[in-house]
């Protein structure tokens, strides 16, 4: 497997327009999209920083996965993503390796991202995300 990058980190928030102002207006970032992925039940802002972005992640349902971790955890970071250059052969040396995996196939994820999420217990206590995206 191949890292390439750090592609993001995925911050939770409660209200993405609320904490976009502050990513703007203060920090001087430039929001390239709003995206909603239903099958993840949240609204994704992009932020791009450099080679990486910051994602700012909005539940669009009580009970999805962002807003039981702002539940438990409170607004912050939720998850890193690790950019690979291809994702199923990262999946399948992990799996080999014995790591626990919360995806073991590829989803689609936001900005048309290929990912799959690697469980906490196997990282320290991080949800660390793979992904691989097209080539610009």
């Amino acid at each position: 497997m191949k890292v390439l990058n750090v592609d993001h980190i995925g911050i939770a928030v409660p209200n993405l327009q609320e904490a976009l102002k502050f990513y703007e207006e203060v920090l001087g970032l430039k929001c390239e999209g709003v995206e909603e992925v239903a099958e993840q039940k949240v609204r994704v802002a992009f932020l791009p920083v450099g080679d990486s972005e910051i994602e700012l992640l909005e539940s669009t349902d009580p009970e999805g996965p962002v807003a039981k971790f702002i539940e438990s955890r409170g607004p912050g970071i939720q998850h890193i993503a690790l950019r690979v250059d291809d994702i199923e052969k990262a999946l399948a040396e992990l799996k080999e390796k014995g790591i626990r995996l919360i995806d073991e196939k590829p989803r689609y994820g936001a900005g048309g991202a290929k990912i799959a999420f690697i469980h906490p217990k196997a990282t320290n206590g991080v949800l660390l995300e793979i992904s691989q995206r097209e080539k610009k």
